[in-house]
């Protein structure tokens, strides 16, 4: 059996190399190689590791025929194009967890940095001024420390926070309250940790839902006097808003190693004498650089020799054999758990995924993780179907599969359960022969729909009018109904709709929508 050959074209560890070595890889060591370069050679290779300077694109795929996978040396993936390695069946991984000791230990020193004005104390002693009076800094001890976005980092800025002796409190949809309690932290919601933080560092991913999370109104509503650190992602804070209550001295000072336009050659932050700013170095220690170069060099070997799948963000952890039965059933658990997650808003306790029939016979494990990705993209933009597990659990999210015989109409059912603080919620869905993943159950109430790019569900009171009164309302914006699904728990009783829609639903059509008689809930859908 010949040896698969692997190529890293960045900056890898000779370490790294020789876990390649040691595993029986064949593995040719070219960073910084030209891209005309790696075109015309990439062909020859079964693996590719990178880091970020290599450029993955789909004119550079159409030459890698032999390719299998692509294993990045860190979190973003954004110089790869992933739909188009998906398209040719390349598994593309990367080490999620790999920087983040580093990003958390950065936070913590932005912290201190801005508490005791250390950047400007240094710049006034070098230059021989000796203003020991100017410089009065602020103890972290007993301070309120809100941190926003409590997973895999954000849990470990807590507990380092926690042993300087400051109260941490937390704002995550997704942090249970007993895993609030393991780290000796307090779940509060985002309006309390505004008005009750003394430093705020935020550590979650830049979705819809958090972009700008610290708007110009959210900074109105913090506490005079507050700090602010950002080393997750640039626009999770309106910086321009940001720069107007530093202006104002409402915000005392901020600490960012991210930026909304990177690289930051400018920016409205700069220039402040209450800034502290670094380059993007949340991720530049030696440690993690090392860490998830042996990473990415363990997850190549491991896949390319035994087809262990580790990390990959486009495909879950399952073997060529089993892959045409799981693919459509892949993807139904993934849209369930992605409806569900689109509709959760409270904290997340609990899923309870059940398998019926067939699916039951399945490798029920990457479904499982395909639905858990589903239901936690929303929010966490970054998850991926083997990770999604792992950050479940890092969030106190008790994850329960069970299986057992079809005892309906239909020869496979997944049904996914969500439980929050306030409310359980079903949705069931099949596979039918066309290949097609449908919902057949909403709440308990029976529906047939199919999943559409763009869909409004609503929940609503049987009662007659609202098939009317809701076509006028889509109507009079413009928006044209493609399908229409109904169901109902009985007459006059709880109704469910799933519209598929052409287009985006503005807000204010929502609105319109929640305002009709009856409506209970309005919700646009994207899959």
């Amino acid at each position: 059996m010949t040896a698969p050959k692997v190529l890293i074209s960045d900056k890898l560890s000779e370490a790294a190399v020789q876990i390649f070595r040691d595993s029986g890889v064949d593995v040719d060591f070219r960073p910084g190689i030209d891209k005309d370069e790696l075109e015309q050679i990439i062909g020859n290779y079964d693996g590719l590791a990178i880091r970020s300077a290599t450029k993955v694109t789909a004119k550079l795929l159409e030459k890698a025929t032999r390719l299998k996978v692509i294993g990045r040396a860190g979190i973003g993936v954004d110089n790869v194009d992933v739909p188009a390695a998906t398209a040719r069946g390349i598994i593309v991984m990367n080490t999620p967890f790999g920087n983040s000791i580093t990003t958390a230990e950065h936070a913590i020193a932005l912290t201190f940095a801005l508490a005791r004005e250390i950047p400007a104390a240094d710049a006034s002693t070098q230059a021989g001024k000796w203003e020991k009076n100017r410089f009065m800094g602020v103890e972290l001890t007993g301070k309120t420390f809100g941190i926003i976005g409590c997973g895999n980092i954000g849990s470990i800025v807590a507990e380092r926070a926690v042993g300087l002796r400051m109260k941490v409190i937390a704002y995550d949809p997704f942090l249970s309250p007993e895993r609030a309690r393991d780290l000796g932290v307090e779940k509060v919601e985002l309006e309390d940790l505004l008005a009750r933080a003394d430093f705020i560092t935020l550590h979650t991913p830049l979705t819809e839902k958090t972009k700008n999370i610290l708007s110009a109104e959210n900074l109105a509503k913090t506490k005079k006097g507050v700090r602010i650190v950002n080393c997750a992602r640039g626009g999770l804070v309106d910086e321009v808003a940001l720069r107007a209550a530093l202006d104002s001295g409402h915000v005392a000072g901020a600490a960012f190693d991210v930026f909304t336009v990177e690289p930051a050659k400018e920016n409205p932050l700069f220039g402040h004498p209450n800034v502290v700013a670094t380059p993007h170095l949340g991720a530049a220690t030696t440690e993690a650089q090392e860490n998830v170069a042996l990473q990415v060099a363990e997850q190549i070997s491991d896949y390319l020799l035994r087809g262990a799948i580790t990390n990959a963000i486009n495909f879950p952890s399952i073997t060529a054999e089993e892959a045409p039965k799981l693919r459509p059933f892949v993807e139904l658990a993934e849209k369930l758990g992605s409806f569900a997650g689109q509709l959760t808003e409270g904290g997340l306790k609990s899923v309870r995924i059940t398998y019926e029939g067939s699916v039951a016979q399945l490798k029920v494990k990457a479904l499982t993780s395909a639905a858990v990705a589903g239901l936690l993209r929303p929010i966490l933009q970054d998850v991926n179907v083997v990770s999604a597990p792992a950050i479940a659990r890092e969030r106190g999210i008790v994850i329960e599969e069970t299986t057992r015989e079809a005892e309906g109409d239909y020869d496979a059912l997944i049904t996914l359960t969500v439980t929050t603080d306030d409310y359980e919620r079903s949705i069931v869905g099949t596979v039918f022969a066309d290949g097609k993943p449908r919902i057949v159950g909403i709440k308990g109430i029976k529906v047939d729909a199919e999943f559409a790019p763009s869909m409004i569900y609503v929940s609503n009171e049987d009662k007659p009018g609202f098939i009317g009164r809701f076509a006028t309302v889509l109507g009079d914006a413009g928006i044209n109904i493609a399908t229409f699904a109904l169901g109902r728990d009985a007459e006059g009783g709880s109704a469910v709709a799933l519209v598929q829609v052409d287009g985006k639903v503005p807000q204010a059509v929502l609105d319109g929508v929640h305002a009709i008689p009856g409506v209970k809930h309005a919700h646009q859908l994207t899959f």
